[in-house]
Parts: C-alpha cells; structure tokens; sequence
C-alpha cells in the first residue's frame, strides 16, 4: 500500500504506508516547492498537512508531537507547541490560525 496526497496535478505517491511510524512524521517535497507532513495513526489512518509552522515559518510539522484532543488528532509543532487538527488543519490554541490539509488515499502497489 503507498500513501497518495492529493495536490494540484493530481494524486502524487509519498512513500510506503509501512514505511511511517503511528505517531511519528515525514516530510514530503510536493512539485510546487511547498512541504507537507504525513502522518499515519495506530489505526492506519493517514493524515497530511503543510509542514510550515505558522507562528515561526520553519518547516517542522512533520517533527512534532502526535497526540489527540477531545478524539481529534492533532500534531504539536516541536518549536512552539501550538497543536494542530489533523483532519482540518485548525490550530486548537488559536483559532484565528491554521495550516493547509491535504486529501490523502492509500493505494494498493502493483
């Protein structure tokens, strides 16, 4: 199984779903220059979101803590520790910020 996201020229294959670590990140270089950070939960479940840490513009998402809120699961960034929805890309400290999700599929390999 790979993990696809969903961006501008279609689904663009990340790695291998065995390849990620429930609770742990990876970065991913998208075609237009932009990162994102891909996460898998204990269930299989794949998440992605934009790398960049709003409050300080460094590219560390994909380093941050997993962790789940109320049964939402959310990334804190490793610098701040400003949690992020990982299904809606909300900050949950402060609701006027948030960061861009990404569609995410696994796809079996042929």
């Amino acid at each position: 199984m790979t993990v696809e996201l969903q961006v501008a020229q279609g689904w663009l294959t990340v790695c291998e779903l065995s390849a990620l670590v429930p609770g742990r990140g990876v970065a991913a270089l998208l075609p237009d220059g932009s990162q994102a950070a891909v996460f898998v939960d204990r269930a299989g479940r794949a998440y992605a979101i934009g790398n960049q840490d709003p409050f300080t513009g460094a590219q560390v998402l994909s380093r941050g803590l997993v962790g789940a809120a109320a049964g939402r699961p959310f990334v804190a960034s490793p610098l701040l520790k400003q949690r992020f929805d990982l299904e809606t890309g909300r900050c949950l400290d402060d609701e006027e910020v948030a960061v861009r999700t990404y569609p995410v599929r696994t796809a079996a390999t042929s």
